[in-house]
């Protein structure tokens, strides 16, 4: 299937699952497709993607949906809301989901028949035979456009009704039914490339995102200023930004995994063949009580007894997972390791924050030493000035009548303020105030 790393591969062999008599009476009584017939074009007014009709206005509320069916069909339409509610089965909360207020939250919904997908730029819905995607057209939805050509190649008309003749003729065996269940259906393959899709797109940002940043934080802690802060700044919102939809994506497989009832209604095909056996079951029980002939009161609690064991059967397949349980496995391992690797750069960038404040916090310390060595220096001349002033004064002294005495003065005072200012010094770094 995909091309990842971790893509799910569908093994080519099974376990066989033991079958009671009755089981196997009941599917060689009953017949039902084994696949749902190709849905018919969507009729909804709008023009169709490359075709020479004249375009016609577009409907209030109308957006661009692009149809994909199982046989590789593909029709670009603008639908309204009530077209693709119809379409689909859906109620119309689930198109809120997928319009642009809801555009940032991630949302995988089973519905009766239809899957609604909220995925980052992937917003479908998924029935049993067909994809409704939305704004196909965007560069982001473009390669689960390709993705979906090459999964489904389109094939021609007399292969399709044949292949569409040959499901409604043959009866649905239990070695078919078997070989039914061992192929992953077709709402699982689209959910698979959605996925695939998904996790490539965010694998390239978060991988864009490490090519920036180491180059970044490491000139970050050679020179730290105001233009690389300013880096540091927005690379760490890009990287929370893109942990919240990683995380998203993460959390919303999670809560799948983490509950069998979801993941058994995202079986869109299970349950439309079962739908189809019940609708045949009661048939065959219809006709058989508008005549009861009395030999065939035996056939009659036979056939009873084969719908009470495939309503066993059916219940035990409801539980049956695994298929799925493997594919959402793959990819939430997947974005469990590109959410690692967001949360290793976002620790490296608080790591190079926590270098860069100690950084500062050291040279804040060495400006406070170099001002406090400044103050007890300024302390000492203060002291000098304090003595000079005193002599400059018009006061009789009697060291003014003393000749060649400035000089030895004017050295005493400044030995003297010398040995105040060592002093002071020597108590400052005895009391580890200044660093040695």
């Amino acid at each position: 299937m995909g091309k990842g790393p971790l893509s799910f591969r569908r093994l080519s062999s099974i376990r066989h699952r033991k079958k009671g008599s009755a089981v196997k009476d009941e599917a060689a009584h009953t017949s039902a497709p084994s696949s749902p017939p190709p849905p018919p074009p969507i009729n909804a007014g709008g023009p169709i993607a490359g075709g020479t009709g004249k375009a016609k206005k577009k409907t209030g509320g109308a957006r661009l949906w692009m149809r994909f069916d199982r046989t590789g069909a593909m029709e670009v339409v603008e639908c309204d809301k009530s077209t693709i509610i119809k379409r689909a089965s859906v109620p119309a909360r689930d198109l809120r989901i997928l319009g642009p207020v809801f555009s940032h939250s991630s949302n995988i919904l089973a519905r009766e028949k239809a899957i609604v997908v909220n995925l980052e730029v992937i917003k479908a819905i998924v029935t049993a035979e067909e994809v409704l995607l939305l704004d196909p057209l965007r560069p982001e939805v473009l390669p689960l456009v390709e993705r979906l050509k090459q999964q489904f190649p389109q094939r021609n008309g007399t292969e399709n009704a044949l292949q569409a003749s040959a499901n409604v003729q043959s009866p649905l065996d239990p070695e078919a039914a078997e070989g039914l269940q061992s192929e992953l259906p077709f709402e699982f393959q689209v959910l698979e490339i959605a996925l695939e899709v998904v996790c490539s797109f965010v694998d390239r940002s978060v991988a864009a995102l490490e090519t920036e940043a180491w180059p970044v934080l490491d000139e970050l802690t050679k020179n730290v200023s105001t233009e690389n802060l300013e880096y540091v700044r927005s690379l760490k919102s890009n990287l929370t930004r893109l942990l919240a939809r990683v995380q998203k994506v993460r959390d919303e497989l999670e809560h799948l995994l983490d509950d069998n009832e979801d993941m058994a209604d995202l079986y869109l095909t299970r349950k439309w063949i079962q739908n189809q056996q019940t609708e045949a079951i009661l048939a065959g029980t219809a006709s058989n009580s508008i005549v009861p002939p009395p030999h065939n009161t035996s056939n009659l609690h036979r056939l009873t007894s084969n719908r009470s064991a495939s309503m066993v059967t059916s219940n035990t397949e409801e539980d049956d997972v695994e298929d799925l349980e493997m594919l959402l496995e793959a990819y939430f391992m997947q974005l469990e390791g590109m959410r690692n690797k967001i949360l290793t750069v976002r620790e490296y960038i608080d790591d190079t924050e926590d270098y860069v404040n100690i950084q500062l916090d050291n040279q804040r310390n060495e400006l406070i030493q170099l001002q406090l060595t400044l103050t007890i220096a300024s302390f000492a001349i203060a002291a000098e000035t304090l003595l000079a002033s005193l002599f400059g004064m018009n006061i009789h002294c009697p060291l003014y009548s003393i000749n060649g005495i400035f000089g030895y003065v004017v050295w005493s005072v400044t030995a003297l303020c010398i040995v105040l200012f060592m002093v002071t010094l020597g108590y400052a770094r005895w009391k580890k105030l200044l660093g040695s």
